[in-house]
């Protein structure tokens, strides 16, 4: 079964996630959210600043920026900043690997997030492979998903952080498995646990058969939002019980999923 746009609202979704590699990025306006997010997909992917500032113009925008990265490193070569305009926020993370050099890969993160906080006090801080510097930092925690997020974000509200919280989730709106499989299989395979399960050399797309599927048919659940809108608007109301502040959902199969 597949959906349509119409029906995005039913999910309950905050913001969308969008991809330049994969996307016009300036289709962010015809989508129904206050708030979207654009990822960093290296420096050929970057978005033209007059792009951003127009969609700065209509909606909140959220630019992720490798603390790492030349250009982006609020202790060295900080270039890049004087070209993101003033009404677009920040995303601070260490930056993926497959993005920056051996150089780049060897520079302290902590004060780095430390300095881009500083720099924009209104910055998200990306958690993933460095949550306790995130956590220090006391800027929003912006994490991906997983199959213990819930459990986790109950454990910080109970210890007393009462920071926000936003959680990124690629999210495919169709119970069909082998769509399902397509979009986000190749993402959930790569998260350890499910690299560990997974048969060696094993498809992870519709393809995948036996215990490859059974361990993907699983995985999908645990780090993707998946299923019609109102499947994925239980898991999203799951995660905002449970105290999660903000959902932002990637369309895993093009923006045009997100389209009202």
């Amino acid at each position: 079964m597949l959906t349509t746009g119409k029906t995005i609202t039913e999910t309950g979704l905050d913001a969308a996630a969008l991809k330049p590699a994969e996307c016009d990025v300036s289709r962010a306006v015809e989508l129904p959210f206050e708030t979207v997010a654009i990822d960093y997909e290296g420096r050929e992917h970057f978005p033209e600043e007059a792009t951003l500032a127009d969609l700065a113009r209509q909606k909140e925008v959220r630019l992720t920026t490798p603390v790492r990265a030349d250009g982006f490193d609020p202790l060295g070569d900080d270039a890049r900043y004087e070209t993101i305009p003033e009404d677009v926020r920040r995303v601070a993370v260490a930056g993926h690997p497959a993005y920056l050099t051996d150089e780049e890969r060897r520079r302290a993160v902590a004060p780095r997030l430390r300095s881009a906080v500083e720099r924009d006090p209104t910055a998200w801080v990306g958690t993933e492979g460095v949550e306790r510097l995130a956590l220090a930092t006391g800027a929003t925690q912006f994490e991906l998903l997983s199959r213990t997020t819930e459990r986790d974000v109950r454990a910080l509200r109970a210890a007393g952080f009462d920071g926000e919280l936003a959680v990124y989730a690629p999210t495919v709106l169709t119970d069909d498995e082998d769509e399902v499989l397509d979009a986000v299989g190749g993402y959930a395979a790569r998260r350890g646990p499910v690299a560990k399960a997974l048969p060696e050399g094993a498809a992870t797309d519709r393809t995948a058969t036996g215990r490859a599927r059974e361990v993907l048919s699983a995985a999908v659940r645990d780090y993707a939002l998946v299923g019609t809108p109102t499947v994925v608007g239980e898991r999203v109301a799951a995660l905002k019980d449970a105290g999660v502040d903000l959902v932002v959902g990637y369309p895993a199969r093009g923006v045009e999923e997100f389209l009202a």
